[in-house]
């Protein structure tokens, strides 16, 4: 009778030992897969992009600042003052343009034509003044007139004659107006006084810091008074979005994690209270656990780097803190 009875206990002794170990194969793999890391999030060196002195600091450490918002600015009255005399420049430039393209005056045509007469005028006398000398030197034989003066009768009259082709051709370019070529070196010197008046508006735009995007003052590092320059960060933001947990996956848990799942996230200070995420990234290249990483397996073992996006609408998560990340099986987006 009791050889019977050992055997039927060592059965059900081994059924129930296979059905446990079945039931905590299943809920390894059907529960959440619980996972440890660290909130992360993206960080800027905020700092401008020329040198000058700082006039004004807008924001403390901790201020939630929006996208545009001006954090900083720097003295820029040198620029300005630099700038109106630019303006001066572009304006001067612009009415020469403008004469160049209007062409000459009716005044100035008019005057031009009358200084074309007037040499005409003078030629003609010279002219006159020849001959008479000419008749005279042919009726006398040559000695009533001597031979200088008429040379320098014929040398008034060439000098004459080379007036009028002179103020000729000068009426002739007054006519035709300027050269292509004066009036595209007019409109040339216009851009580049321009192209300067719009390089120091741009300088004193940029003598104002703006927040970038969303965030949080984390440092404020220099002072009014202080000489910024781009090497020296005037603040140091964390931004609010994205935010994620930096967790690791051991090899035998990849099966069981993939993009778009759902996840709680919980904090030491916050045990009972789960920040909503979703799997966003897993990565492909394994490596070893950090030593500021818990987990249960050794830390010499190989890990995948996965991130976390959380909706962290409350902003209860801060940079570097401990998190533990459930991830629920068959929860996806």
């Amino acid at each position: 009778m009791k050889k019977p009875l050992i055997l039927v206990a060592a059965a059900l002794a081994v059924i129930l030992a296979a059905w446990a170990w079945w039931h905590s194969s299943q809920r390894d793999e059907e529960g959440p897969l619980v996972l440890y890391g660290n909130v992360d999030i993206r960080q800027i060196s905020l700092a401008f992009d020329g040198n000058g002195r700082v006039a004004q600091v807008r924001a403390e450490e901790g201020d939630h600042v929006e996208a545009g918002s001006v954090l900083a600015v720097l003295d820029t009255r040198t620029l300005a003052l630099q700038a109106e005399q630019a303006q001066a420049q572009v304006e001067v430039r612009e009415q020469a343009l403008l004469s160049l393209r209007n062409g000459a005056r009716p005044q100035e045509l008019a005057q031009a034509r009358s200084r074309l007469a007037a040499a005409r005028a003078e030629a003609s006398q010279a002219e006159q003044d020849l001959k008479r000398v000419q008749g005279i030197s042919a009726r006398t034989q040559g000695r009533g007139v001597s031979a200088q003066d008429l040379d320098r009768a014929r040398s008034a009259l060439s000098v004459a004659q080379a007036r009028v082709a002179e103020q000729r051709e000068a009426l002739h370019l007054v006519e035709a107006g300027p050269r292509t070529e004066e009036v595209a070196g007019a409109q040339a010197q216009l851009e580049a006084a321009r192209a300067q008046l719009a390089l120091l508006r741009h300088q004193i735009a940029q003598g104002e810091l703006k927040a970038p995007a969303d965030a949080v003052v984390r440092s404020r590092l220099l002072e009014p008074g202080d000489m910024a320059t781009p090497q020296r960060p005037v603040f140091a933001l964390a931004l609010t979005r994205p935010k994620w947990i930096r967790v690791y996956v051991a090899e035998p848990d990849l099966g069981r994690i993939r993009p778009g799942m759902q996840a709680r996230v919980f904090t030491d200070g916050r045990p009972g209270e789960a920040v909503a995420g979703k799997v966003g990234y897993i990565s492909s290249v394994a490596e070893f656990t950090p030593k500021t990483v818990q987990t249960e397996e050794q830390r010499t073992s190989l890990v995948y780097e996965a991130r976390v996006l959380v909706e962290d609408a409350g902003d209860v998560l801060r940079l570097g803190q401990p998190a533990t990340v459930h991830l629920i099986a068959g929860e996806a987006q």
